[in-house]
């Protein structure tokens, strides 16, 4: 999991993804003492997780070529996944101007996590992602609120400190971003 975040307003929603993939094959207890290091925070840059994954002798690919956040027919769509063994856990976060849906999907069963409406930013990811994401939005978001430039000043520099501050999420990322007022399906 990396890091997807987004700003569901009643005019205007946007939403950026992260592009990094980690890909990991190795002993599963090793593999899983690794992943925890890294999404936990205690692995701080890249070269610091892949020193810890040749202590730990797991092989590790990184790739930031993965789209996680797109739009679709005025829908903006992002996911992140993770993998526990054979076994993959996927998040979706779907928005529409003025509602959000985030489903779930674990061995091809999907059900809805939460619904909700407008004005509010959403954050998919791991604890570490999430806390980064969460601090900016408290740090910069005023309690009346703010414009949807403040929301999506809001979403950039949280992307640039989570990428600076974990190699878990790349320094690339796609942003979207949809004015239509669409009824989400379940």
């Amino acid at each position: 999991m990396s890091l997807v975040i987004a700003f569901c307003g009643r005019d205007r929603s946007f939403m950026a993804g992260d592009r990094r993939e980690i890909v990991f094959r190795g002993d599963d207890l090793r593999t899983r003492t690794l992943e925890d290091e890294l999404y936990s925070g205690r692995i701080r840059s890249r070269d610091a997780l892949h020193e810890r994954a040749r202590e730990l002798g797991i092989d590790l690919w990184i790739h930031d070529d993965r789209c996680k956040a797109w739009e679709e027919d005025g829908i903006l769509i992002g996911q992140v996944s993770e993998r526990d063994g054979l076994s993959t856990r996927s998040r979706r976060l779907c928005v529409s101007c003025g509602n959000y849906v985030i489903t779930e999907v674990q061995e091809s069963i999907k059900r809805e996590v939460t619904r909700g409406c407008a004005s509010r930013f959403i954050v998919l990811g791991n604890k570490t992602t999430q806390e980064i994401a969460h601090r900016c939005i408290r740090s910069h978001w005023s309690d009346t609120g703010g414009t949807p430039a403040d929301a999506l000043r809001i979403i950039i520099l949280a992307m640039e400190e989570a990428a600076s501050l974990t190699p878990s999420v790349s320094g690339t990322y796609t942003l979207v971003q949809t004015t239509a007022k669409t009824v989400l399906p379940p």
